[in-house]
């Protein structure tokens, strides 16, 4: 056991895993400690879409609308479960606060650039990783039922469109042949040709087996337990297997990030968000893209020998019970696009936390505080996307290089 590593990572999820790798790359000594297993946390179940397209965020106009019209019905793609709860209060009104154009186009430019330049990081580590985790990038396609939900969606190619975004409005014969799997009954969609597919669980346990020869040292079923800290530095942290005296921290913990950094007295606005995912066994129909069904907000990612579907965002706490009305909703949803699935053997029921900050943009920063910390958290339904940029961004942070784009943005200190 290295107890004095230059950088300990608290989470071993695809952020803490991509910055271990990064770090070991550039010849850091890194130690990680999980208190579960390698990618158990939404680095296992989730959808595994890389998705450039998803560049506005969660705090837009259109979510504001959705969200409140959808928050009090407990089958919506969107629902707060009713509860007395200041942190979360203090969430919605920023959340409220921040959801208006003026945001949009301040923001919407920086998840664009940090969703490309991870795409790009994906390919290259397809190429050279050694390792297969099911990369594609041949594009995503999205799906509509109605004519009100094409409208919807065209509206948003033209603010893609203005930001140099690729899309491509498809009708219905169009998306058709792009996906014959899909029903005839659609009405047209939005083809993403930049977006892309991975096996997430193989994707995050591969690269951590690849760190773990460069180098790193993961330490599962390990938990944080509390910091010693002096003069604006963390000294020594307290795990369940002992102590380490790292001469930096990277907090990549997810939705466990805010409770972490409480026996830190730091506050972050970070509200966990259940989402769920279905994974069917060799279904029927296989789609060859990645789907997007735009009424159901669901995504379908297409595994080889599995179909997982995935959706909804449920702000409950750190609730992992699963609401069985909302998986039969998902489940449902999709049938409208896809014929077949209904028959279809159900491997896994999954649900996971997403880590969501009120202004949908992820924390990338050092905190002022403490020196020697950075926070790699709140990367909401985009973490798989922005792996391996955050994981970068943070060794460039720790090795005090200039970082490749801007990241006042993503500060600590804006909240």
């Amino acid at each position: 056991m290295n107890a004095k590593p230059d950088v300990l990572i608290i989470g071993g999820g695809v952020i803490g895993v991509c910055s271990a790798y990064y770090l070991a790359e550039r010849g850091v000594q890194v130690s990680l400690i999980e208190k579960d297993e390698i990618a158990s946390g939404c680095s296992y179940g989730n959808g595994g879409l890389i998705v450039p397209s998803h560049a506005v965020p969660l705090a837009s106009p259109g979510a504001l609308g959705d969200g409140l019209r959808w928050m009090l019905d407990p089958e919506s793609p969107f629902y707060i479960k009713p509860r007395l709860d200041l942190d979360l209060i203090r969430w919605l009104i920023r959340f409220v606060l921040t959801s208006h154009h003026t945001h949009v186009e301040k923001t919407l430019p920086v998840l664009r650039d940090l969703l490309f330049t991870s795409r790009a990081l994906y390919e290259d580590l397809s190429k050279k990783a050694g390792f297969e985790f099911g990369y594609e990038g041949r594009g995503s396609l999205l799906v509509c039922l109605t004519r009100d939900a094409l409208e919807r969606e065209r509206k948003e190619t033209r603010l893609f469109e203005e930001y140099k975004i690729p899309v491509s409005m498809v009708n219905r014969e169009e998306a058709l042949e792009l996906e014959p799997a899909l029903v005839p009954k659609i009405v047209g969609g939005v083809f993403y040709p930049k977006d892309g597919r991975i096996d997430p669980h193989r994707f995050v346990t591969g690269l951590a087996e690849k760190a773990k020869n460069l180098g790193v040292q993961l330490w599962t079923k390990t938990e944080a337990m509390g910091f010693d800290f002096s003069q604006g530095r963390i000294t020594r942290v307290h795990t369940t297997r002992g102590d380490f005296e790292p001469k930096q921290v990277v907090l990549a913990g997810g939705s466990w990030s805010p409770e972490v950094a409480r026996a830190l007295k730091l506050q972050i606005p970070i509200q966990p968000a259940k989402g769920y995912s279905i994974t069917l066994e060799n279904p029927p129909v296989t789609p060859k893209l990645p789907l997007l069904f735009s009424e159901a907000r669901v995504v379908i990612n297409p595994l080889g020998h599995a179909l997982r579907i995935a959706g909804t965002l449920e702000l409950a706490g750190m609730d992992f019970s699963i609401n069985s009305r909302r998986v039969r909703a998902i489940q449902r949803s999709s049938t409208k696009y896809l014929s077949g699935l209904a028959e279809a053997k159900v491997l896994e029921i999954w649900r996971g936390l997403r880590p969501c900050t009120p202004d949908g943009l992820p924390i990338i920063s050092r905190v002022r505080n403490f020196d020697n910390l950075i926070i790699a958290a709140g990367h909401a339904m985009l973490g798989m996307s922005l792996g391996p940029i955050t994981g970068k961004l943070v060794a460039q942070l720790a090795k005090e290089e200039k970082a490749e784009m801007d990241l006042m943005p993503l500060a600590a200190s804006r909240f």
